[in-house]
This record gives C-alpha cells, sequence and structure tokens, in this order.
C-alpha cells in the first residue's frame, strides 16, 4: 500500500531536507528580528554599510545576507545586496503588505518545536502560555492581522454568495455582528465595509482592544463605546468563562477553536449560538483536518503547535466541528466553497 505523499525509498536527500528545514526558517526569523531588509529599501548596501546602521558585526552580517541571497530573497549588485521584488512587497516594515508580524510570531514558536519529544512523552504544553511576553503578544495581534489580511478582503465580499450556495440564508438584513475572540478585528472590518447596514461588536481579552482600535483607524473605522450610532465595538472579555453577548443576527468565529479541548471548544460554540436571534447564522473559520485526522499538512502540523503552546488545545476536522454546531442546536449545517491558505475552511449553521 502506498501514498502520494510517501518519501522516496532510494535516497534519504528528502528526508535529510525536511530535518533541516529548520536552518531557513531561522535565517528568515533573524534577518526580520533585525530589520535587514527594510534599510535596502531605500537603496543597496554592503555588509559593512548595512552593519553599520543595524548595529551589527559585519562579518555575521555578510554570511546571513549571503544565505538570504542563495535562499532567493536578496540579489547581488556588485558587491552590494538589494531586495528582490518578494521582499521589498511582503518584509519591509512600511509595506502594506508586511508580513514580518506573523514571521516574528513564528520565531517565537521554534523554542516550543524542539521540546515535541517532551510534550508527547508527557502530553503537556511546553511553552508556558501561548504569548509569554509584551513582544510575543504583540507579533501574535499583529500577526493575525497578516494573516487574517490575506482573507478578510476576499470572504467578505462573497459571504451572501457562499451562504446562499450552501442552502443558508444571506446576509440580507443581519444588522448585528458579534466577532468572538476577534483580536485586532480585521474580519468585523471587512464584514462591515462589505455589508454597509451591519454594526459589529468584536468580544476579546480586554489587552487586545488598543490593536483593535489600531486596525480600525487604518481602515478609515473607529471603535465608538457607547455609541450608538458606531459600526465597531470592542467588548472586553474572556469567551471561555465569561457569557458571551446576546442579540446577534450572525456569530464569527475564527481561528478560536483550535486553543480549546474538545470540551471547551464546544461549550464556547454553544454560548455563541444562544447569543443569536432565531434564525442566526454562527459560521466557524479553522484549519480544517480531514476526518480521517492524519492531513492535510499544514493542520496536521498545526494540531502539534496547539500541543506545545496549549493545556488541550487541537485541530480540529470538518466533521468534529459539524458535531459542536448540531450539538449548539444550529440547523442546515454546511462547509461554504472556500478555501483559505493553509487548509482553511468555513463551517456555517442556522439557528432554528
Amino acid at each position: 500500500m502506498s501514498e502520494d505523499n510517501a518519501l522516496p525509498a532510494n535516497t534519504p536527500g528528502p528526508l535529510l531536507a525536511m530535518s533541516d528545514a529548520y536552518w531557513k526558517s531561522c535565517t528568515l526569523h533573524a534577518a526580520v528580528a533585525l530589520d535587514v531588509f527594510t534599510p535596502l529599501a531605500a537603496a543597496p548596501s554592503t555588509p559593512a554599510q548595512l552593519a553599520q546602521r543595524l548595529g551589527v558585526d559585519a562579518r555575521a552580517l555578510g554570511m546571513l545576507l549571503g544565505a538570504l541571497r542563495a535562499m532567493g530573497l536578496l540579489l547581488r549588485v556588485g558587491e552590494a545586496f538589494a531586495l528582490v521584488p518578494a521582499a521589498a512587497a511582503y518584509l519591509v516594515r512600511t509595506a502594506p503588505d508586511y508580513k514580518g508580524h506573523i514571521i516574528l510570531h513564528h520565531k517565537h514558536l521554534v523554542e516550543s518545536f524542539g521540546l515535541l519529544d517532551e510534550a508527547v512523552r508527557t502530553g503537556k504544553s511546553v511553552r508556558g502560555g501561548p504569548q509569554r511576553t509584551e513582544a510575543e503578544r504583540e507579533a501574535f495581534l499583529l500577526g493575525m492581522f497578516n494573516n487574517a489580511m490575506g482573507v478578510a478582503p476576499r470572504l467578505a465580499p462573497r459571504l451572501d454568495a457562499l451562504l446562499l450556495a450552501a442552502g443558508l440564508p444571506g446576509m440580507a438584513g443581519r444588522a448585528r455582528l458579534l466577532d468572538l475572540g476577534g483580536g485586532p478585528g480585521t474580519y468585523a472590518i471587512h464584514f462591515c465595509l462589505a455589508h454597509p447596514g451591519l454594526v459589529a461588536s468584536v468580544f476579546d481579552l480586554p489587552e487586545t482592544r488598543p490593536f483593535a482600535e489600531a486596525t480600525a483607524a487604518r481602515f478609515g473605522l473607529s471603535y465608538a463605546p457607547g455609541d450608538p450610532a458606531g459600526r465597531l465595538r470592542f467588548v472586553p472579555g474572556d469567551y471561555t468563562t465569561e457569557p458571551v453577548p446576546a442579540g446577534f443576527d450572525a456569530a464569527w468565529l475564527s481561528h478560536i477553536l483550535h486553543g480549546e479541548s474538545p470540551a471547551i471548544a464546544a461549550d464556547v460554540v454553544r454560548k455563541a449560538a444562544q447569543g443569536l436571534n432565531p434564525g442566526g447564522l454562527l459560521l466557524v473559520q479553522e484549519f480544517l483536518l480531514d476526518d480521517s485526522l492524519d492531513g492535510p499538512e499544514f493542520p496536521a502540523l498545526f494540531s502539534l503547535n496547539m500541543l506545545l503552546g496549549t493545556p488541550g488545545g487541537q485541530a480540529y476536522s470538518g466533521a468534529q466541528v459539524r458535531e459542536m454546531l448540531a450539538a449548539a442546536g444550529l440547523k442546515n449545517i454546511a462547509r461554504l466553497d472556500f478555501a483559505g491558505p493553509n487548509g482553511a475552511g468555513v463551517i456555517a449553521g442556522r439557528k432554528a
């Protein structure tokens, strides 16, 4: 019996490449942490020139730049180094599509992945909490913004058609949206932009509020606490331990269930469903495993990431998410015909 993704048996090359793949990751992480790319947006620089500007060792930086060129992230211009288009688009801090925050979040995960054998042996987290420092928290929240910006602008304008195609009622006439665990509020913002009659509330931990306010301002919107005319509101709270606000026509749960155990995730879905008005929609976005729980690759690896960093979190399959929605009393449960990056999918249901 063979599988399409099985490694070849006649050479150890792919196996060894898999083993040392983290070398490339750590090289990129170091370059972003040192902000190597931003100064090169102005003009090519030699290692000595760039080292003086960054305050680092010139010899060591020359080695790093050489590796980045070998990886296809820099070009050589005589003795100087310059950006390739992809680096200019995504790795320069002032670029609109800067992805450095999610890369720094990945950097913060490296240490714990080195302890994966211990986590599997004990069944316990080795990370000591999801974000231990302010820098880690900032990288995580802004990294979630990076990720959401790859999906929300595509999904929001299509949401109504996707729901109707799945046999669910659309967004017409829906006035209030709950973005549960919405962090920077990226999805809430784009849903509001796509549906002018919509008012959204982001329910998340109090420390996420400044990031949500900054994101809203970036898109010409603002949170308006206590202002009935405001279209975006922030409601502080912990959805795992506190009641969820009620009176919503739709609830959006994006990449929050995987951080919780099956029992707590099911309880979060139940509380979100209880907060819906009759006929309300509940939508869950997750990195969805196959029902066999052994693929696709990214959700399977992401499940290990949750083992390392949470008390009981894991990636869930489409069947498991459907079971949570059904247990919460939702009907017409269906997966929308939308594929996000890294195996992300959206499953929706309607409150009777």
